[in-house]
């Protein structure tokens, strides 16, 4: 059963990793265009790849992480898990707003395409803080990945 949850687990540390930096190159591509009807897109399909293949993940990996400590026999309270559960809720608390920035942007573009009109300032106000927030998301899963491999005592 060990091989089986910590397959899964894996592969759902790749899907959230992976995908989350896929759709911020994305996503930071169409803005560097500054093409309306193309940041518009590539924003739809930014936010259905959150909830198609981000949100399972995020869900996933708790759930599989705590059932590998069990199935192992590691202590949840072990110091390196309290810093993975601490960088866990850093990364989630990131990337809550950046679904909904992303769900702004899209529409802010999808209304400036429609309106042949320019991005307007709080869409690059919204860009900024997506841009932001991606740092400690990512640097958390990146040090996540370390403990999970390193498993420090």
């Amino acid at each position: 059963m060990y091989e089986i949850v910590k397959t899964i687990h894996i592969i759902s540390a790749a899907v959230l990793f992976g995908t989350g930096l896929g759709t911020a190159w994305f996503m930071w591509r169409a803005d560097r265009s500054r093409q309306a009807a193309v940041i518009f897109v590539t924003a739809r399909h930014v936010v259905w790849a959150d909830y198609l293949f981000t949100l399972p993940a995020i869900l996933i990996q708790p759930l599989s992480g705590l059932w590998l400590t069990e199935l192992a026999g590691f202590p949840t309270g072990g110091k390196w898990l309290l810093v993975t559960y601490v960088l866990y809720a850093i990364a989630g608390a990131c990337w809550i707003p950046v679904v909904w920035l992303q769900i702004r942007m899209r529409d802010l573009a999808g209304e400036a395409m429609r309106g042949g009109t320019a991005l307007p300032p709080l869409y690059h106000r919204y860009m900024q803080i997506w841009f932001i927030l991606g740092w400690p998301a990512f640097s958390a899963v990146i040090a996540i990945f370390y403990l999970m491999v390193a498993k420090p005592s």
